[in-house]
């Protein structure tokens, strides 16, 4: 944890790990209930085009709720915004754990889809309270901004993917609805101890808040944030049906030994995944050397990263046209350092957020950039089933690859002017 505090408040600290240590136990849970959906569903013999389904409108939920979540924790403040998103969480759990394994495929679909909606609003009410605390509690010394928004979400995505994990070992070991509940109890009783051990240091709101400033005027805000939902849309398109479905036809014939074992090598793989990338996001300031850097030198490296980033799936997905011998160990390898290179970019654009944002309107700033992030990884599920589906791996990467190729044309102009990268 960064030295500093909040102006150096030690009680702006306080709220700092806080906030953090809510998110955390989020992120925790949704990795989880992501593969426990996933897995699940797929060995009921849903289709790549239903799993995506059961995603949409998780992802779509996301569009609505960063723009209404930046507004909201503007008016109300960055705590209400916090505790509905574990509040909330909570409730999609037990719903979920509800679900009669007696409905047909489409009740099934539409029931697991609004839950996941639910989680959906969830998960960006907590996202964009956390990302907007740091912005008002970083410490102001030089660099002290890019440290703590590396630091928060490279933690908050090895968080997820040890989730990952978790979700296919209860599912493996204990089933689905014992393990829907067991988080269900958890998360309830961390939400209920930072209710009640929250200390002072986040702002109360503001009555004046207009839903209208949400929307952007800033040129440099809206480049970025065209760029984050093709980036994010590259990484959801192979990752949320495409890979995992592949690998399930590489590693099982279907039978229950199987289908455990694959479910345990699936889920680690997706955790060693997103452990990588956030504990690469963790210390991107440390490999990029970009702590002291001014803004224009950081879009720089921006546009370079992704540039990179094209570069490796585009290999993968001539690759998998290809189909040598050993296609899924390169695939792990190439997906791997894929991972690495695309947290750099996260990790940049997460810091370029914060730093091009003003301090006034920061959660509204904040909201309508993870705003694009919800969209493009809509677009990028939706993706992920309908390339899977229609050609198999060789599409879904190449699909990828496209997505992430508009990413780098969205940089191109976003060129900020050198202030001092925390003014």
């Amino acid at each position: 944890m960064p030295a500093g505090g909040h102006r150096a408040d030690d009680g702006g600290l306080r709220a700092y790990i806080a906030v953090t240590a809510a998110y955390w136990a989020f992120m925790l849970t949704d990795g989880a209930l992501r593969m426990l959906v996933l897995l699940h569903f797929h060995t009921l013999g849903f289709s790549p085009f239903q799993l995506a389904w059961l995603f949409l409108l998780y992802e779509a939920a996301g569009v609505v709720t960063n723009l209404s979540a930046g507004w909201i924790a503007a008016r109300f403040g960055l705590t209400s915004t916090l505790y509905a998103g574990l509040g909330i969480q909570v409730v999609a759990l037990l719903a979920l754990a509800a679900l009669d394994p007696g409905w047909g495929v489409l009740a099934s679909v539409i029931y697991v889809a609004a839950v996941q909606g639910a989680s959906g609003v969830a998960k960006d009410l907590s996202k964009m309270s956390s990302k907007s605390a740091v912005k008002l509690l970083a410490p102001k010394e030089e660099g002290g901004l890019f440290r703590w928004v590396a630091l928060l979400t490279g933690s908050k995505n090895a968080v997820k993917g040890a989730g990952f994990a978790l979700g296919a070992v209860l599912l493996a070991t204990a089933g689905f609805v014992p393990a829907l509940l067991f988080m269900a109890v958890v998360l309830g009783a961390i939400l209920l101890a930072v209710v009640l051990f929250m200390p002072e240091g986040l702002p109360k709101g503001m009555k004046g808040a207009k839903f209208k400033e949400v929307w952007s005027k800033d040129p440099a805000i809206n480049r970025l944030s065209l760029a984050r939902l093709f980036l994010f849309g590259a990484r959801d398109t192979w990752f949320v049906v495409g890979i995992p479905v592949f690998f399930y036809g590489v590693l099982s014939d279907g039978t229950t030994e199987d289908n455990r074992a694959a479910f345990f090598l699936i889920g680690s793989f997706m955790a060693g995944w997103i452990v990588l990338y956030g504990a690469v996001q963790a210390s991107a300031p440390r490999l990029l050397r970009a702590t002291t850097l001014p803004l224009p030198r950081i879009a720089a490296l921006a546009r370079r990263w992704v540039t990179v980033l094209t570069g490796i799936i585009a290999v993968l997905a001539a690759l998998a046209v290809v189909a040598p011998p050993g296609l899924a160990v390169m695939l792990v390898v190439g997906l791997l350092v894929f991972g690495g290179v695309f947290a750099l970019n996260s990790a940049l654009h997460s810091y370029l957020i914060l730093a091009l944002g003003k301090a006034e309107r920061v959660t509204m700033d904040v909201g309508f950039y993870y705003m694009a992030n919800a969209a493009g990884r809509l677009v990028g599920t939706l993706l992920s089933g309908l390339s899977y589906e229609a050609g198999g791996l060789p599409l879904c990467l190449a699909t990828a690859a496209a997505m992430a190729g508009a990413s780098a044309l969205a940089l191109r102009g976003l060129r900020p002017a050198p202030v001092p990268a925390e003014a």
